[in-house]
């Protein structure tokens, strides 16, 4: 009996011990440490109604013309129906768009990676995105569930300068490390690419293969990744401090406001200028374009300050 007792306590020291180390490797990040309590984090913000009205008309067409963006969106045949609506609607905005899949598709034109791995597949999309950019300097990684208003990303991000490392979208934490969420969409500056894609050669930092008790998802360990070079990730935000990448649908978030802010449905739901959403589906996302790009109240005119033009041959709006 006494025996039985010493070997169920002794296994109860071991478990103990075992889940410590679980928790103690959850929450650290090889050589992140430093550069975490050395990064004050802050939010980039598109400019102001007000910012834009103090420049001059040459400058606001200037910016409007050189704001471009690149579209890397990662598809895969058992989505065939979502990644057929990512190209007939919104991917039609981007300056150049490219879906990357992990296997070859007869039904859609897209570039075959051969791969299985999802952290494996993201890096190689990035890195023939980057070796292909062809002047472009600002990248859009998306899933083909997400849906997004590229002319509100080209706002966010027209006064920043792409030879900073930007790395924006939806913040999440887990643990101490800060990363933008995936589902969400993660914009890449050229400079934050550029780092990122020179980082995939050193194993020890960026391994291509995971080497943890478990798989990180890619999301955190792009982050991970990007800490290496210094470059940390930030929420995109409005003027008024409202979140422009959502993770859910437009109808959730009606609900959510509705059920948060019956007095303010509208204002409480989401920012007007809104880059992303998610989880909706692909008759849903016909329904946003028509939404966004044709449905014009008679006689109501935003008088906005700049207009994106969409690329040649977009033929949705």
């Amino acid at each position: 009996m006494f025996s039985e007792g010493g070997s169920f306590m002794k296994g109860m020291v071991m478990g103990g011990l075992f889940c410590l180390l679980l928790s103690l490797l959850g929450s650290f990040h090889p050589g992140t440490e430093s550069k975490t309590e050395d990064h004050h984090h802050h939010h980039v913000k598109a400019p102001s109604k007000d910012e834009l009205t103090r420049l001059s008309d040459s400058r606001m067409q200037e910016w409007s013309n050189q704001v471009r963006v690149s579209c890397i969106i990662m598809v895969q045949p058992k989505v065939l129906v979502y990644w057929a609506t990512a190209l007939d609607t919104w991917s039609k905005h981007c300056d150049k768009a490219v879906f990357y899949t992990s296997e070859s598709s007869k039904a859609l034109e897209a570039i075959d990676l051969n791969e299985k791995d999802d952290w494996a597949r993201l890096r190689k999309a990035l890195t023939h995105a980057y070796e292909n950019a062809g002047g472009l300097q600002w990248f859009f990684v998306a899933q083909a569930t997400t849906f997004a208003i590229i002319e509100n990303l080209k706002y966010l991000v027209l006064a920043k300068d792409p030879s900073e490392p930007f790395y924006l979208g939806n913040i999440m934490k887990s643990g101490e490390l800060e990363y933008v969420a995936y589902d969400s969409g993660i914009v890449l500056s050229y400079e934050a690419l550029k780092r990122l894609v020179h980082v995939f050669q050193d194993e020890d930092k960026c391994p291509e293969r995971g080497r943890a008790l478990w798989k990180m998802s890619e999301d955190k360990q792009l982050a991970v990744c990007l800490k290496y070079t210094g470059v940390f990730a930030e929420n995109g935000e409005d003027a008024h401090g409202k979140g422009l990448f959502n993770s859910k649908g437009v109808n959730s978030l009606i609900s959510e406001s509705m059920k948060n802010n019956p007095n303010s449905v509208v204002e409480g739901c989401c920012s007007d200028m809104a880059v992303t959403f998610n989880g909706m589906s692909p008759n849903e996302m016909q329904v946003m374009m028509f939404g966004v790009y044709r449905l014009r109240p008679y006689g109501h005119d935003f008088h906005d300050s700049l207009v994106f033009n969409p690329p040649e041959n977009s033929d949705n709006d």
